[in-house]
């Protein structure tokens, strides 16, 4: 017997389903990202791809200097972060979302 997709049982099928939505549901919400450098990264999510890699636009970088106090932000603007350098994801929201329109 052939095994097609229509044959898969739901809960194969669903998990994916889930988290394309919840993708869809943080799009151009503000991330803070960790990275394994120490370095902290608060942006605008745009997209990601299978490896884990995430796109994110206004984006600030925080250094803690040696006394652990945090540094001046510096402005990025739109950066890839490596999704091999990612410590940590969260929803950051003590920045207000910066709006994000495209000309189609």
């Amino acid at each position: 017997m052939s095994n097609t997709a229509s044959e898969q049982p739901i809960d194969v099928i669903k998990p994916t389903e889930d988290g394309k939505a919840k993708l869809r549901k943080w799009l151009n919400m503000n991330f803070r990202i960790e990275m394994t450098d120490g370095r902290v990264l608060i942006g605008v999510f745009l997209c990601t791809d299978r490896d884990a890699n995430v796109i994110l636009g206004a984006c600030s970088e925080y250094l803690k200097s040696g006394d652990g106090e945090t540094e001046e932000p510096r402005v990025l603007g739109l950066v890839m972060v490596p999704g091999r350098h990612i410590v940590s994801i969260q929803l950051d929201d003590t920045t207000p979302p910066q709006m994000y329109c495209y000309d189609e």
